[in-house]
């Protein structure tokens, strides 16, 4: 649950707030090589993680080659430094990709958005109205097509843009796209329909301004009345009824060749603990998170949801550790990779939230998440600090670097199935459209 802070501080509880085409990535890294060549090491573990194949006579190669797609060619040109690099989606500051900051300075040492960019080279950026990011809707076009500019002048891979736009409460983008229904209010219509084209259309106007990642649906199931961080973020307290709410947000997000994400696994709908400021724990047995918490994330799984979110909760029933589980090997890797099978990218909620803080320090937390099965590591508070835990874990051999690959290809074949090596197009005059407003004041109404 990135963000639900105010100028940079965090809210006690929720409630009270609410290029060119083909070239890109691949073919500029070509041209890199001097400058940022393949170890050893990394071109071993790539290979053996990618395709670990007999030796090719060099006409094979080349066919192999030619076979593999932008992911894997992309995967294959990068060094160490790069691979790290990729798992991190990070905030900056201010309105502008080459407007200076004093945050942007502080935090990385260096003033505008797309020198962050350019000096870290992360695999994504994820956008606030807190952090200045949102005034208009032109400006948030050209903020994100000057911030994606800038990830490719080196020749890096693309990158991918996030918002927080769940609708309802919890909207980043409120004053400038069309005005749509939470889950809530969705769940209470009965009809999935709705919860498709309400996700369809956040995802047009998402596309259209730039951002490719909607950090949405929420799949968690709200059964405790206390619960001061999800509410009416949910579609409801029956898992019977929310998971095909879910699934069908899903599919919105996809017709609009959005990315969206489930959120927040394993279920955050029984705390009464904000895990923005705690550490909830829940103490469902394994067979009643099978039956209440699981459904909606297995549903958006069949329904090919692109990234799960883990939650910042302890379940001891579903591992006794006393880790968060988005530092749980049991629950990221046992329960969400291999019994629902899930084969997409895995991002931690916000790094810097006090739930996954208090056990282990920001270096280490980051390294736990890896080990435990997370690719993208959301929000760390230091950067500059988790990116050199994470490299001197690999170097050490506490990660290997095949572990990394693996998460960077799923990262980068998210990337190129939402198209982001192709060319830099937005349209920030087709938000608010006739037909999108048309289909909020439909499911506004049927709400009530």
């Amino acid at each position: 649950m990135p963000g639900l802070r105010q100028g940079g501080v965090m809210l006690a509880a929720l409630l009270v707030a609410g290029c060119s085409s083909g070239t890109g990535a691949v073919g500029a890294q070509a041209s890199r090589g001097a400058a940022a060549p393949v170890s050893a090491s990394a071109a071993a573990s790539s290979a053996a993680s990618v395709a670990a194949t007999p030796a090719a006579s060099s006409s094979e190669a080349s066919a192999e080659g030619a076979s593999k797609g932008l992911a894997e060619r992309t995967l294959a040109s990068m060094n160490l430094r790069d691979k790290v690099a990729q798992l991190f989606t990070v905030v900056v500051w201010g309105p502008k990709a080459g407007g200076p900051s004093k945050e942007n300075q502080a935090r990385y040492g260096v003033a505008t958005p797309a020198e962050v960019v350019e000096k870290f080279r992360p695999g994504g950026v994820i956008l606030f109205d807190w952090a200045g990011n949102v005034s208009g809707a032109g400006q948030v076009a050209a903020l994100t097509t000057g911030l994606r500019e800038a990830a490719r002048e080196d020749g890096g891979a693309p990158l991918m843009i996030g918002v927080d736009q769940e609708n309802g409460i919890v909207s980043r983008l409120r004053a400038l796209v069309t005005k749509l229904p939470g889950a809530a209010q969705i769940g209470a219509t009965g009809q999935t329909a709705n919860a498709r084209d309400v996700a369809r259309v956040t995802g047009e106007e998402l596309r259209a301004l730039g951002i490719s990642l909607d950090f949405a649906p929420v799949a968690d199931v709200n059964v405790n009345p206390r619960n001061p961080v999800i509410g009416p973020r949910a579609y409801g307290s029956d898992p019977k009824k929310v998971a095909p709410m879910v699934g069908a947000a899903v599919d919105g997000f996809h017709a609009a060749k959005v990315a969206s994400v489930a959120k927040h696994f394993p279920g955050h709908g029984d705390t009464s603990v904000d895990s923005h400021t705690g550490l909830p724990v829940i103490k469902h047995t394994m067979s009643k998170w099978r039956t209440l918490d699981a459904p909606p994330f297995r549903t958006a799984i069949a329904h090919g949801v692109d990234v799960v979110m883990s939650a910042h909760v302890v379940m001891p029933q579903l591992d006794p550790s006393g880790d968060p589980a988005t530092l749980s090997h049991r629950i990221l890797t046992g329960l969400l990779r291999d019994e629902l099978g899930f084969g997409g990218v895995i991002s931690t909620d916000a790094l810097d939230m006090a739930g996954v803080r208090k056990k282990y320090g920001d270096s280490e937390v980051v390294v736990r998440a890896v080990l435990a099965g997370a690719d993208m590591l959301l929000m760390p508070p230091n950067l500059p600090k988790a990116y050199d835990a994470i490299l001197k874990a690999v170097r050490s051999g506490r990660i290997s670097e095949s572990r990394i690959d693996e998460s960077v290809l799923r990262i980068l074949r998210l990337k190129e199935r939402r198209g982001l090596f192709g060319p830099i197009r937005t349209d920030p005059g087709a938000l608010r459209s006739p037909e999108h407003l048309k289909v909020a004041a439909r499911v506004f109404a049927q709400s009530r």
